[in-house]
């Protein structure tokens, strides 16, 4: 197990294309706590008010549905938080601007969440001035939700060239003047070497804390598969190549999961098992996926890893997407649906 002091380690719901329902956000709140994990933070990129139409409120049944989230993780001593992605708000941060964001932090601290998530990811960043706006907008964010442990995502949070490629080149620099012109105690998101990480080790967060100055907050991009290519496949075994001795690299380790919530957590045993105080072994995830699903997950779960559905074919789908539409259970409801295509990735949604 590895040791970190004041660690948030758990699931961050920061992913693209079909959301998780309002009941399997809440039951994210028993599961993270048998596991001994302590932090979960919502921010799926489905939700306009959160990214494209940050400026405006939620609907009333969706904002009474954050409240019992609040609410639900609170008792269960669980750190949970919004992650809002206030799209390109560094290229015109005027008057207007602010004042709009002032009035969204106040209706998000009526939550009572003890975190708050500021992400300029997946958005364009080629301003020279980047580091100093988006350190400019934190620092209203901390004055104006003063009650709430601020985390950043910054516009280019991995050292992947493909980054540039989609958002644009990285001004000089970027990494130096965010940890320079960040008040210290802002936690700063990266993802590792690449954007999913096959493997992350003291070396690879040695360059990137040098440079912010900080320890970094992982957000591991294991098991989510939300991409083009990885929305194909599902990853369903254990969360492993991540070093134990990352303890003065990292401030605390969250894990972005599958669109797929329940079949998420064999991964997140993974996570469990490096920093967790819980019992959350095979035994726990018969209970919640049900032992025939499990059962025939170790039979599948390879293939659904390695060859994914274009692998497998349509005839081979249409024949496990029956098998597993007979078993009981949301788990084998999930694997049928994803067989049957209903979690096909959507370009549009990078957009929306």
């Amino acid at each position: 197990m590895t040791d970190i002091e004041a660690s948030l380690v758990g699931v961050i719901e920061g992913f693209y294309g079909r959301s998780w329902s309002f009941e399997t956000r809440l039951a994210y709140a028993d599961y993270l706590s048998e596991a001994g994990l302590n932090t979960c933070i919502y921010c799926p990129k489905e939700d306009p008010y959160l990214r494209r139409e940050w400026q405006h409120d939620w609907p009333e049944s969706q904002w009474v549905e954050l409240q019992q989230l609040a609410k639900t993780y609170r008792q269960r001593r669980i750190k949970w938080g919004v992650g809002l992605s206030p799209v390109e708000l560094y290229r015109n941060y005027g008057a207007l601007q602010r004042e709009q964001l002032k009035t969204k932090l106040e209706r998000l601290c009526e939550l009572e969440a003890p975190l708050l998530a500021i992400l300029f990811d997946d958005m364009p960043g080629d301003l020279d001035a980047l580091a100093s706006r988006q350190a400019e907008i934190v620092a209203d964010v901390c004055r104006w939700a003063p009650l709430a442990k601020v985390l950043v995502c910054p516009t280019y949070y991995s050292f992947d060239p493909v980054l540039e490629q989609y958002f644009g080149r990285m001004p000089a620099d970027y990494w130096l003047q965010l940890g320079r012109d960040m008040p210290v105690d802002i936690d700063i998101f990266w993802t590792g070497n690449q954007v999913c990480s096959e493997s992350i080790g003291a070396k690879d967060l040695q360059p990137i804390v040098e440079q912010l100055g900080r320890r970094v907050l992982l957000w591991d991009n294991y098991p989510v598969n939300d991409g083009a290519v990885r929305s194909n496949f599902l990853y369903t075994s254990k969360l492993t190549a991540r070093s134990s001795d990352l303890g003065a690299y990292i401030s605390g380790h969250l894990c972005n999961p599958m669109n797929q919530g329940l079949l998420s957590l064999p991964a997140l045993s993974g996570l469990a098992q490096l920093y967790g105080s819980g019992d959350f072994g095979s035994e726990a995830l018969c209970r919640l996926l049900g032992p025939l699903t499990l059962e025939r997950l170790s039979r599948d779960g390879q293939v659904f890893e390695e060859q994914g559905l274009s692998g497998m074919g349509q005839q081979q789908c249409r024949q496990l997407a029956l098998e597993y539409r007979a078993l009981p259970g949301a788990a084998a409801l999930e694997i049928t649906q994803w067989l049957r295509g209903e979690y096909s990735f959507d370009p549009a949604c990078l957009t929306t």
